[in-house]
């Protein structure tokens, strides 16, 4: 019991670091600053986290600011310089040269042909034949949950709690299945209140008590759209998805959410590499 106790108490403070992260982002992040929020030592908090999140503090932290650079690169018109700036760094160069390694082209590329713009032409096309979309059959299935409100481009702040929390349990399954809910429309309303949760498809003898929130994953058809790139570009996919797709395909959506199963993990791989299933429920056909 003082060993999970221990290990909650360091998730704890790890989380505490993250939140301070993601809420002083374009800031200038003090790393002694950091320290004093993990309550820890600042000769060896850092050591830990690496230890226990599996990145540097300090890869984090640019992973986040490039994943933020991207969002705005494919959904707003931020001029480069800008964008530049509010990642982080003072030199357009040294901007494009992190991005480019992150992403595998330069910022002004990645703006213009970046995947998310081939969805953009596929919309303004109307061509619903664009990308292949498969109608697939899911079993119900019974999740741990962690809920996030905020940009949903910040969900893996609530994924990495739930892990952290399934961990100090010894209740991680051998392969997790690392699955997003979303609740609300990102086009209505305040960015800050979308609601969405981090869910772990986890056995029955697992106990979901919180701050876990129990979800049962819907079973049923889904319309399943296999997508391949950065976060920051789906908000396209999930346009062509509903604006093209659907109308077209003879299908009625269900009324449940929309979930996103990740695939590989952006810690690991380039943020061009990352796969992601978009799964959307679909009302049987009589």
């Amino acid at each position: 019991m003082l060993k999970r106790q221990t290990r909650e108490s360091y998730n704890d403070r790890l989380d505490r670091v993250l939140d301070y992260v993601y809420a002083h982002l374009e800031e200038d992040v003090s790393f002694d600053r950091l320290a004093e929020v993990a309550c820890l030592s600042p000769y060896h908090w850092s050591r830990i986290y690496s230890a226990m999140r599996g990145e540097t503090i300090a890869a984090t932290i640019r992973r986040l600011r490039l994943q933020r650079a991207a969002d705005r690169l494919a959904n707003t018109d931020l001029d480069l310089a800008a964008v530049a700036v509010r990642a982080g760094y003072s030199s357009a160069d040294t901007f494009g040269r992190a991005f480019r390694d992150a992403f595998g082209m330069s910022p002004a590329a990645y703006r213009e042909s970046g995947s998310h713009a081939a969805f953009k032409a596929a919309h303004a096309a109307g061509d619903a034949g664009g990308f292949p979309v498969t109608v697939e059959n899911f079993p119900e299935r019974r999740c741990a949950g962690m809920d996030h409100i905020g940009s949903y481009m910040q969900i893996d702040q609530a994924m990495g709690r739930l892990f952290a929390e399934l961990a100090a349990r010894q209740a991680i399954p051998a392969e997790p299945a690392m699955i997003g809910l979303f609740f609300d429309d990102p086009d209505l309303g305040s960015e800050d209140q979308l609601r969405s949760r981090a869910c772990l498809p986890v056995g029955n003898s697992v106990a979901i008590d919180p701050p876990l929130v129990e979800t049962l994953l819907r079973g049923g058809a889904y319309a399943k759209l296999s997508y391949t790139g950065p976060y920051a570009d789906m908000r396209g996919a999930y346009r062509w998805l509903l604006g093209v797709w659907l109308p077209a395909s003879g299908h009625e959506p269900d009324d449940a959410p929309i979930f996103e199963a990740y695939l590989n993990d952006p810690r690991e791989v380039p943020q061009n590499a990352l796969r992601t299933d978009i799964h959307l429920p679909l009302k049987a056909i009589a």
